[in-house]
This record gives C-alpha cells, structure tokens and sequence, in this order.
C-alpha cells in the first residue's frame, strides 16, 4: 500500500495533467477565437496570439493580455491614417482630402423679417440643425428674434441660436437669404399685374449686391439658398456675385406643395400621396405638369374624369388658387411667410445632411441661359443634378416662354 505522502504526489500529478489539458484546449480556443475573427489576419495580433499558445502563461496572465491587445487593437483603429505601426504593423490608410472649414450642423440667416424669422423658427422646430446665426441690417431685430426664440429652445432638440454679423456666418454649411423687399411693400400684390413677383427684381438685386459679397468673404464655402422673391432671377444675380456655383433658390418647391395640397382637397386623398409639380418660374408663368400628376400611380386627369368633373374648369380652379395664393395669404396676414419659412428649412436640411433628395428647386439652366426650377438632386453642394421631368408639348411650349420671360427680366438688370 502506498504511503499517504506517494498517494498526494499522484493526486497533484494527475491534476496537474487535467489542468495542463484545459489550459491547452482554452489555448487553442483563443488563437482560433482570434483567427476567425480577422484579429489574427494582422501581423502583430498573429504573433501574440502565437506567443499565447506556446507560453504557458497562467489564466490571470492571459485576461491581463488579452486586455491590453483589445485596447491596443483600439488605439489602432482610431489612429488607422498611421501608415506604418511599431513592430511592423501595417494597415492601409484611407485616402487624404481636404479639410473643409464649414460645418454640416451650422446656418445661417441674413434678413430677419417675416419670412427669415419663420424660417428660424421652422429650423429651430425641426431640430437638425445645431448652431444657427441671425443676421439683419438692424443688429437689434436679429437680437430679438433669437432672444425671443432662445427661452423656448428648451422645449425642442438642441439647436444654439444667437444674433451676428456676416462674421458670425464663418463656418456655415448653408446660409439661406431672406433679405429684401417683401411682395406687399413691392407693390407685387395685384392679381391682374403680369409681372407679379419679378416687380421685385430691380430692388432686391440691389440688395444682394450689398449683402452676396459678404456672405460670401466670411463662409465662402457655404451653400447659398435664395429665398427672397423672385427667386429664379435672384438666384442667377446671386450666382454671379458668389463666383461659384453652390447657388440655387426655393424656386417653386412652395408652388408644387400648393398643388398637391389643392389636389387633395379637391379629390379627397391626403396631399402626401399625391405626386406633382409646378416648374419654371415661382410666378405668374409658372407650369403645372398635369401631364405627370399622379395619386397612387393613377392619373390625376384621369381620376378627375371618371369622377363626372369638368376637366378644364377643374384645372382653371386649381392653377387659380395656386398661383395667386400668396396674394390670399397676404391679404389675410400681410406676408407670405409660414410656407416658404417651412420649405427653406427643410431644403437647408437636405443640403446640410447631404440627403441627395429631390426637390423642384430653381438653378442655372445653361440651355435657357438663365435659372429654372426643376426638380432637382440636393446635397451637401447643393443641385448637383437636374432631372428633367417627362413633359406634354404644351407644357414644354410654357416652360421655354417661362423662361423667355425670366430671361429678358434679366436682361434690364
């Protein structure tokens, strides 16, 4: 019989055998855990994963490493624009580009009255933008809209706004403008004038004359929206004073809004299932595309039809109510103002989140010599694609007088 001091040394040996066993298996486990995940495919992590299988370094000891791999396999990839790494680690870096100096969560806001202060107060509400500055010719109305605005920010997501200079304005990713004289001090008010909006060319050109080349010095690479009247023709004096092309205008997102929504009233749907727009020009000769007018893949026209409606007295109707609803809307509050504040801050939105969505905006249209809206591609840079729509022969017919008609306004500029 053996002694109790032989039978203790067998018990530790055999243990000993069954604990070298699953230390070597919980080895082999790791390097495997980390080959399958691509850690070891890297040459440093190969190599410690290695040095763990042919160590027999204590669990304790392998937690501690394994620790200190993770938080170096960290490092690394918050570092991974490092071409060559310590103890030949290498990665392949992703490929240099200019910093820009503007910030995709920062606007801007020059012209406070009616129509900027809506606008603000639309960004503000919708909550994508961070940093939004306020720039007025009169530095105390800017002051007190974003003072006013300010005590209610709580109340919504956190957006920063406070009043500027054009100095303020560095770092924008859009600046939108608003500045200018409004329809009803333009005399631009009367159903039966056909120039409508563009009554308003010569002063508000002036305007941006001032205004443009200053936006321009303090955020040069930001995207400039027009959003004071007429847009089309703003935008083109707008594009010639910034000296580049990230330019475009509100154009006739608003009208085509009005016409889904007279659509659908009229046809009882809601007007986010009816598809259809207004191009050409935010005005008088503004083109309803009925030919492409659409609720639920069905043709408006067709629908109006089969509903016992007279079809061209349902369109004179419609067009009417469209056209000439900022004249309604002044005359009940004196400015034209929620709408075009709501779509310019839901165009400023799809710029500073490079959303690539579509919208019927106004750009320069090189084969009319002169700024249309169109629906258009937006992104960070702002139109950076035109889509033509499918258009009847009338309606391509309207389109070119439309812009035969923004031309020669230009033209007197």
């Amino acid at each position: 019989m053996a002694s109790p001091y032989a039978q203790r040394e067998a018990g530790l040996a055999t243990a000993g055998t069954s604990g070298d066993v699953v230390a070597l298996i919980a080895r082999l486990l790791l390097v495997a855990m980390y080959f399958l995940s691509g850690v070891g495919k890297l040459t440093g992590f190969g190599a410690t994963a290695a040095f763990i299988a042919a160590h027999g370094l204590p669990f304790p000891a392998l937690g501690v490493l394994i620790a200190i791999v993770g938080r170096f396999h960290q490092f690394l990839e918050e570092h991974h624009d490092r071409r060559r790494l310590p103890h030949g680690l290498r990665f392949r870096p992703r490929p240099l580009q200019r910093r820009s100096t503007r910030s995709l969560l920062k606007a801007g806001i020059v012209g406070v009255g009616a129509v900027g202060s809506a606008t603000a107060m639309a960004i503000a509400l919708r909550g994508r933008v961070r940093e939004l500055v306020l720039v007025n010719r009169n530095r105390a109305r800017a002051k007190g809209v974003a003072t006013d605005m300010r005590y209610g920010a709580p109340l919504s997501a956190l957006v920063q706004i406070s009043d500027g200079d054009y100095g303020d304005l560095a770092g924008a990713g859009v600046v939108i403008i608003a500045a200018g004289v409004n329809e009803k001090a333009g005399g631009a008010i009367d159903r039966s004038d056909p120039l409508g909006r563009l009554r308003l060319l010569e002063p508000n050109a002036r305007v941006f004359a001032d205004i443009v080349p200053r936006i321009v010095q303090a955020a040069p690479e930001a995207v400039l929206l027009v959003a004071t009247d007429p847009p089309e023709p703003l935008t083109d004096v707008a594009l010639r004073l910034a000296g580049h092309p990230r330019v475009f205008g509100t154009g006739t997102t608003l009208d085509s809004l009005r016409f889904r929504v007279h659509l659908a009233a009229r046809l009882g749907v809601s007007p986010a299932s009816v598809e259809a727009y207004v191009v050409g020009e935010h005005g008088t000769s503004s083109v309803f595309l009925w030919s492409s007018a659409r609720i639920g893949s069905t043709s408006v026209q067709r629908l109006v039809v089969e509903r016992g409606i007279a079809f061209d007295d349902f369109r004179r109707a419609v067009e009417h109510d469209v056209r000439y609803a900022n004249i309604t809307i002044i005359e009940g509050i004196g400015a034209s103002q929620y709408g075009i504040g709501m779509v310019s801050a839901r165009l400023a939105e799809a710029v500073l989140a490079d959303e690539q969505a579509v919208f019927p905006v106004g750009s320069y249209q090189s084969r009319y010599g002169a700024t249309l809206s169109l629906p258009s591609v937006l992104g960070r840079a702002g139109v950076g694609e035109v889509l033509w729509p499918e258009m009847s022969a009338e309606e391509e017919r309207l389109l070119k007088s439309s812009a035969e008609r923004l031309t020669s306004a230009l033209a007197h500029q």
